[in-house]
């Protein structure tokens, strides 16, 4: 059976980090191959490193195609890394973020150019794609008073920095890229409790994957 690779994203504050640590735990005990939770910047020891270039807060002065390329680089390797050999084992590969992020962040909210980015991450990648992204959506204002109010349980990195105007084109690019991915991309409401959260995003999965998981 060939691998299956899953992709979680959503704006600043969605609770995704929340949502996957409850999620993936579950799906584990319904599975019936191995899953690989993983995540975007990092995921492997190189790609770490490059996390960690950006998401410095002392970065500020970073030019935004830096940002973008650094966010491809540690994609490729993460990739060759992580993603593929796991794929090419048969497992679920679940990851928080892939290039969804990028096209919306760099691509939408820095004003690179959805296209542009999008062919940058086609070289990084290979043109390799999710079968299905879970988008937990959430507005803007709910998303930054989320991130305020968890400052000392979460790390506070450097797009944790930009302000509404930024975040909520963020938004509008994940909301343009499911009109523009229907099938692939199913929109999860993330203003509901974590339970109600977890369950439909379990629920979504199950259902289209009934060879990968039981019920």
């Amino acid at each position: 059976m060939e691998g299956l690779f899953i992709t979680m994203e959503g704006p600043d504050g969605a609770g995704k980090t929340t949502v996957i640590n409850q999620l993936i735990p579950l799906l584990q005990k319904h599975a019936l191959v191995d899953i690989v939770s993983t995540r975007e910047p990092g995921g492997s020891r190189i790609a770490e490193d490059i996390r960690k270039v950006i998401l410095d807060v002392n970065n500020t002065e970073m030019d935004e195609r830096t940002e973008a390329i650094l966010y491809a680089a540690g994609r490729r390797q993460h990739l060759k890394d992580r993603i593929l050999p796991n794929l090419e084992k048969g497992n679920i590969v679940f990851c928080d973020r892939f290039v969804d992020s990028s096209l919306v962040y760099q691509g939408v909210a820095r004003g690179i150019g959805v296209e542009e980015v999008a062919e940058l991450n086609r070289f990084a990648t290979d043109g390799l794609s999710p079968s299905t992204t879970l988008y937990l959506d959430v507005p803007a204002e709910v998303g930054l008073e989320r991130i305020h109010k968890a400052r000392g349980n979460r790390q506070f990195d450097r797009l944790d920095q930009e302000g509404l105007s930024f975040h909520t084109m963020v938004r509008e690019g994940y909301l343009e890229l499911l009109k523009k991915y229907p099938e692939r991309m199913v929109s999860i409401d993330a203003t509901q409790t974590i339970e109600e959260v977890v369950n439909e995003c379990f629920k979504v999965l199950v259902e289209r994957y009934p060879n990968y998981f039981t019920r």
